[in-house]
């Protein structure tokens, strides 16, 4: 009797796969090796922006910018500057009852070029950088690296790089010193021990052949990318740039049940909800999916959540519906219900005292809910109430998605935040929904492969609720 009472009364945290039959095992097997084809192909916000686009056209979606009205099941996208995405399958229910939004954001950290990058100094050539987002920086050091983004020449031409995933492409790397001569290095800080300034690029070695030139090998590299793209030195204050890892995306461990890769956040989350609302029927209430930019620092610009692209977005779907009222776009933000999609930090047993077991989040046991993220006194949060905690917990346990409720980390140890608070600014219901990640914001990120395919279940059956 006080087995079947301890059944009955506790939570149960086990892992997903020990649920999983053959049929589901192949499933997700299947899922996360397309899930690891896309990652290589969208390091960057701008690749998986277009990547996502091509997709939601393959998939009977139009731009909002080409149609004049707009009816039940009908599908639209609006892509934003090329680096953030807005897409929206048109449900059955009128749009002011609220819709139901899945929101994801497509950048990475990272390490940006400088305006003016190119310099030689002891007769090699560097790339001078600025890191994007929250980074170990000593992880960044002698690793191979990609250059990859877009060049915008004077008169507007646009060239896009991607230089480093091809086998037979060069990669590029940020040097580090020998332990030999590290011993001042050795004494700081870990966070201190590689500069912000130091975190420069090594792209060349071979001079120019020309005695009146004083810094030959700078000279030879704007040769070589003059005679490949048409360069010169001027054009760089005009570009996007990143230096993203060469690592292509992998199953690890011996069983392959984790995938390691670049960029899983929050790309995780924003494949898993992307390919949900592809295999979408029309919905109830109006499905609304967000692939933002600039999230890692902060949301800013007309490309990040806190602008009014999204707003803009919303309320020509309102236009294109017919449908006008005062205060209309309030109303139907105050109706409406979102998971925002984004990763977790999960539990890691190598650096355990950074975590409150109890409440920490775990490689396969499920899709993660954060009530709550914010730092110390939940300051930054977006504090879901218990009333939409219990919605989301019901329509999981319908759909017999494995998920866990956590929080990031121990009270006063750091904390975090997410687009969830911007969203609940507006009227809107949001907890935040995604999986566990170790080594986040490392150059190599791992996710459990059961957690993938249980992040994209659980944003599918959101989509297909009332």
């Amino acid at each position: 009797m006080e087995d079947n009472l301890e059944n009955k009364l506790t939570s149960k945290k086990q892992s997903g796969w020990l649920e999983t039959d053959d049929n589901k095992f192949n499933q997700i097997f299947s899922f996360c090796d397309c899930y690891m084809n896309f990652l290589n192909h969208s390091k960057t916000e701008r690749e998986f922006a277009f990547n996502a686009k091509q997709l939601a056209e393959e998939n009977g979606f139009r731009d909002i910018n080409t149609i004049q009205t707009l009816n039940e099941g009908d599908k639209v996208y609006y892509l934003n500057r090329e680096k953030s995405v807005y897409l929206a399958i048109i449900g059955k229910q009128p749009i002011e009852n609220g819709l139901h939004i899945v929101g994801a954001h497509i950048d990475s950290p990272r390490i940006d070029l400088k305006p003016n990058p190119l310099y030689e100094d002891g007769e090699l050539a560097y790339f001078n950088t600025h890191y994007y987002g929250g980074i170990k920086k000593y992880q960044w050091t002698t690793i191979p690296l990609s250059i990859h983004g877009v060049i915008i020449k004077a008169n507007g031409e646009k060239i896009t790089i991607n230089i480093g995933e091809d086998a037979n492409d060069p990669i590029f790397t940020i040097t580090d010193l020998l332990p030999h001569l590290a011993r001042e290095q050795s004494t700081k800080k870990l966070g201190e021990a590689i500069e912000g300034e130091n975190l420069n690029l090594l792209i060349g070695s071979i001079p120019i052949l020309d005695k009146n030139v004083k810094e030959k090998v700078k000279l030879n590299i704007l040769k070589i990318l003059n005679e490949k793209y048409g360069l010169i030195e001027d054009d760089f204050v005009s570009s996007e740039l990143e230096l993203v890892p060469s690592f292509k995306a992998r199953s690890l461990g011996f069983d392959y049940g984790m995938v390691a890769a670049y960029g899983q956040d929050d790309k995780l989350c924003s494949y898993t909800s992307l390919k949900a609302l592809m295999e979408l029927n029309t919905p109830e209430k109006t499905a609304v999916c967000i692939l933002t930019d600039k999230e890692e620092i902060g949301s800013y610009g007309n490309t990040g959540m806190k602008s009014h692209v999204f707003d803009y977005f919303i309320s020509e779907i309102l236009n294109k519906k017919g449908e006008n009222k005062p205060n209309l776009l309030d109303k139907v933000f105050c109706h409406s219900k979102m998971l925002s999609a984004d990763v977790d930090g999960g539990y890691d047993p190598l650096y355990r005292n950074v975590s409150d077991k109890y409440n920490s989040s775990f490689l396969s046991k499920g899709i993660t809910l954060n009530k709550y993220t914010g730092v110390r006194g939940k300051s930054g949060a977006s504090d879901a109430n218990a009333e939409y905690v219990a919605w989301v917990r019901n329509l999981l346990e319908q759909n017999n998605i494995k998920y866990q409720v956590t929080e990031l980390g121990k009270v006063d140890e750091g904390g975090g935040g997410t687009i969830a608070y911007m969203l609940a600014n507006k009227g809107v219901d949001v907890i935040d929904c995604g999986a566990a990640v170790l080594s986040m914001h490392a150059p190599y990120e791992v996710a459990s492969k059961f957690d993938i395919y249980e992040a994209y279940r659980a944003y599918k059956a959101f989509w297909e609720s009332v």
